[in-house]
């Protein structure tokens, strides 16, 4: 009488989880994870909400195939876990029975659902789904050019540093170009990008390009002013 039980609430677990990979698997792709959990469980449960988002998803070649798997799996694994619980109350031959059994399953799932809501329990299963998709290739993270031009007006572009200009000889954290909407991606010196994303502490030198991402007039009106001297220019 058991048995059925434990094999819903193991269809049940490992919906959970592959809902759980689809989301992993969606971020690594560039969108945030609350839109990647979303969408996951819109198509893995069939809710199919159209939203702003899902245009993010159906017009991108790799997380429109994620979500045709989740799409597949979903109704494979709902279709099976309707069965075994029909199957099972059928089976049962007394009341006493049934309701013991739905003891089993309300309390298998409040513990599913206790062990999925723990911290420490979502960052170890996120990082181990993140690295075992990393090593198999199957998701390939966009590249930030790419990724940044999704939403109209923002754009990628590179901004030369010349000598005597407000961003030359400073660090980011005395410059702060986040005050003008623009965001330092990389620092190419001599020729050869810094490795890693730009540091408050790092210091831009006269000749550097750096790699810049914002609204499109915000970086003409960075690259306006670095063709001025400092002098003419006394914001910090």
């Amino acid at each position: 009488m058991v048995a059925p039980v434990i094999a819903l609430l193991v269809i049940a677990l490992v919906s959970l989880l592959v809902v759980r990979v689809g989301s992993t698997a969606l971020m690594m792709t560039g969108i945030s994870w609350d839109t990647a959990s979303f969408q996951a469980y819109s198509a893995f449960f069939g809710v199919g909400f159209t939203t702003k988002e899902a245009e993010l998803v159906v017009n991108h070649p790799v997380r429109r195939r994620i979500i045709r798997d989740l799409i597949l799996a979903g109704n494979v694994g709902l279709t099976s876990a309707l069965a075994t619980l029909i199957v099972t109350l059928l089976q049962s031959s007394s009341g006493g029975d049934t309701m013991l059994m739905l003891g089993w399953l309300i309390g298998g799932l409040i513990l599913m659902l206790f062990i999925s809501r723990l911290t420490w329990f979502q960052k170890v299963l996120d990082h181990i789904i993140q690295r075992t998709l990393e090593r198999t290739g199957v998701v390939r993270a966009l590249d930030y050019e790419l990724l940044l031009r999704i939403q109209h007006g923002y754009v990628v572009s590179e901004i030369e540093v010349p000598p005597g200009t407000y961003l030359a000889g400073r660090t980011l954290r005395e410059s702060r170009p986040w005050d003008r909407g623009v965001v330092i991606l990389a620092i190419k010196r001599d020729g050869k990008t810094h490795s890693g994303i730009p540091a408050r502490d790092d210091m831009i030198q006269a000749g550097d390009v750096l790699t810049a991402y914002g609204k499109e007039t915000a970086l003409q009106a960075m690259t306006q002013i670095l063709e001025q001297p400092e002098t003419k220019n006394k914001e910090p």
